[in-house]
């Protein structure tokens, strides 16, 4: 992932920072609905992303037609509004004094202007902390993917729904999960809700502790009525600073049914915490 990331950087003269970005006029979008998508790959023949995107796109991808292309390729079509662009970025945020850098999987629709982050922006989702191996997440993008497709409709129909802070739209979604069946690894956990038993006595909800391969597996077969968390934080000897992204992603529908972020400390460790469990079971 860092080659295509470091390539972007030096063809567009910058990264796309996440309180840089361009929202779209309700004519670009237009312009993306009728648009050629053009999934940016890493210029390494044995890139596990590029592998895990064509995978995902080749299954899960419907909204527009498609092709692969490299960076090079990117930097040229990009200034043109026939055509539309997943492309991985990383991205830091300037309130975060730890400077710690996220890659985010961005839908981007083509713009003649001089920088990456002029492109309008129709959705952008935390993928990963930055370093982090493609695996963390490779089994989630076509969930990613098809609520991606699904949120460029949504402010098709409604431009409101763009901004930066647009995921916390989805939060309307929360009294839906009521009924749900919850994925969440044991990872993704902080120690105060580390067993079913602590979950319980916050959450009376169908929450499972489910493996990589659960997950993966339900979110292959669609499965009814189940969402799965999605978390994002640092790891390794920065684990306990930054942010942490937390959102719930039904498996059959593509729906967003919760979104928060906040900054790790002793208080907030790294992962969902007792927090989130009360704010899904609040009537």
């Amino acid at each position: 992932m860092k080659k295509l990331l470091v390539s972007l950087q030096a063809l567009l003269f910058t990264c796309m920072l996440a309180g840089q970005a361009t929202m779209p006029t309700r004519d670009e979008i237009k312009q993306f609905i009728a648009s050629r998508t053009c999934i940016v790959l890493e210029d390494d023949a044995f890139s596990a992303y590029n592998q895990y995107i064509k995978d995902a796109v080749k299954l899960f991808w419907n909204l527009t037609p498609y092709e692969f292309i490299n960076g090079n390729e990117f930097n040229v079509r990009r200034l043109n509004p026939s055509y539309s662009f997943i492309v991985l970025t990383q991205t830091n945020f300037e309130s975060d004094k730890t400077n710690s850098v996220f890659n985010f999987l961005n839908l981007l629709q083509g713009k003649n202007v001089d920088r990456l982050a002029q492109m309008p922006e129709i959705c952008a989702v935390p993928l990963s902390y930055a370093g982090e191996d493609d695996f963390v997440y490779s089994y989630k993008l076509g969930a990613i993917l098809e609520f991606m497709q699904k949120h460029a409709l949504l402010v098709k129909e409604d431009p409101n729904r763009t901004g930066r802070d647009y995921l916390k739209y989805y939060n309307e979604n929360i009294p839906d999960i009521t009924n749900k069946t919850i994925l969440i690894r044991q990872e993704d956990l902080t120690p105060e809700i580390a067993t079913i038993g602590r979950i319980k006595a916050i959450c009376p909800y169908n929450i499972r502790i489910a493996t990589e391969d659960e997950i993966m597996e339900a979110i292959g077969a669609r499965a009814a009525d189940t969402v799965f968390l999605h978390k994002v934080g640092p790891v390794g000897e920065r684990k306990g600073e930054g942010y942490c992204f937390k959102m719930f992603i039904g498996t059959d529908d593509a729906n967003v049914y919760y979104y928060d972020l906040h900054s790790i400390s002793k208080a907030n460790p790294n992962g969902l915490l007792p927090s989130d469990l009360k704010r899904l079971s609040r009537k």
